[in-house]
């Protein structure tokens, strides 16, 4: 399936991309939504967008074309279901991918990567449907603290560029590397039950690298921005002044066929595909990266998804939305059930 992915620059759309290719789905164009021209950063109940300056490095990074708009609506419409309402927020994505479609038509899938929230799930969807398009959300109810071991563990490099949160201090924070703040997200994940994967607005990110990338991002500049002192939870951001692109040796470049690349892809992600063929591909190097107690949390259930089994500890999900549903095929790995692409069309058409 053609699929254009979804992007603010942050973890979650740029992993989202790696199993919609493992997925044998085709990535043809990235699409990003910016705060008015005049802004920097405004609250969004559906976008984020801190770190959007940067936004057109990553698509060079990731070599694909990208389609961007500025926000004009805001959130107007607020109820749990979504009406087209003149004026929303929502109405700016609806016309970027329509606009999508007109450069490529054979587009038929979106790369979402929404975790946690009905609220961007609802109105995604809806979006979805007025254009005939299918939302593939493949971490949609993820354990947040596998989610963010498996981000890691592929090799995705984000930055946190804003905290929100209790235990987050934006001066000492901001502009770290997520890899580097796992323990420290962990204990206040006990402590306080923020978001592993910062699902309440706890922090935001912004990815230089990663195994899709075919260069590297480095944050030259960064000014940071107080949004509040407080003295439990202060709120900052970094607005990004200059970003460097570096080249990356031809051996670190993703493959370039759509075979090699799903193949590739899959390979990353092994606790969710297990091929013979994939004992061929190098092995990843990863080390654990969180608490190994944290990581045995298990999966929330969610009244929208069908499981096909509740039994694994740590089951991903593969998640298909489309004509007003969400249908969530949860993987079985001690069964041995495969999410590739032609199995979620296949069920996607049998509904």
């Amino acid at each position: 399936m053609d699929v254009v992915a979804l992007v603010s620059g942050g973890k979650d759309s740029c992993h989202n991309i790696l199993h919609c290719l493992a997925s044998g789905h085709c990535i043809l164009a990235l699409a990003s939504v910016s705060p008015p021209a005049e802004k920097d950063e405004v609250d969004s109940y559906m976008y984020q967008t801190v770190g959007h300056e940067a936004i057109e490095k990553l698509a060079l990074a990731l070599d694909k074309p990208l389609y961007r708009t500025c926000m004009k609506g805001s959130s107007v419409a607020t109820e749990s279901i979504y009406i087209e309402t003149e004026g929303d927020e929502v109405e700016d994505l609806y016309y970027l991918l329509k606009e999508v479609l007109l450069k490529h038509p054979t587009v038929r899938g979106v790369s979402v990567g929404a975790i946690l929230s009905d609220y961007q799930r609802i109105r995604v969807e809806n979006v979805c449907q007025r254009l005939n398009l299918v939302s593939l959300a493949y971490l949609w109810q993820r354990s947040q603290p596998h989610l963010l071991h498996e981000m890691l563990a592929t090799g995705l490099e984000p930055m946190i560029i804003k905290v929100a949160a209790i235990g987050l201090d934006p001066l000492k924070h901001c502009g770290k590397p997520l890899r580097d703040m796992t323990s420290v997200l962990s204990r206040l994940h006990d402590q306080y039950g923020v978001h592993m994967c910062g699902e309440g607005g706890e922090y935001e990110t912004f990815t230089i690298d990663g195994p899709l990338f075919f260069k590297r991002l480095s944050l030259a500049s960064t000014q940071l921005v107080m949004h509040s002192d407080d003295a439990f939870a202060p709120v900052g951001y970094c607005r990004i002044s200059s970003i460097n692109v570096e080249e990356k040796a031809l051996e670190k470049h993703p493959p370039l066929s759509h075979d090699q690349l799903t193949c590739f892809s899959q390979s990353l992600l092994p606790h969710i595909f297990d091929h013979k063929h994939l004992d061929a591909l190098p092995k990843l190097q990863s080390q654990p990266l969180l608490d190994p107690e944290v990581a045995t949390e298990k999966a929330p259930s969610h009244p929208h998804c069908k499981h096909l089994s509740d039994e694994e500890t740590f089951s991903p999900f593969a998640c298909v939305s489309g004509s007003g549903s969400w249908l969530a095929i949860r993987v079985s790995v001690s069964e041995g059930v495969i999410a590739n692409g032609n199995h979620l069309q296949e069920v996607f058409q049998s509904k």
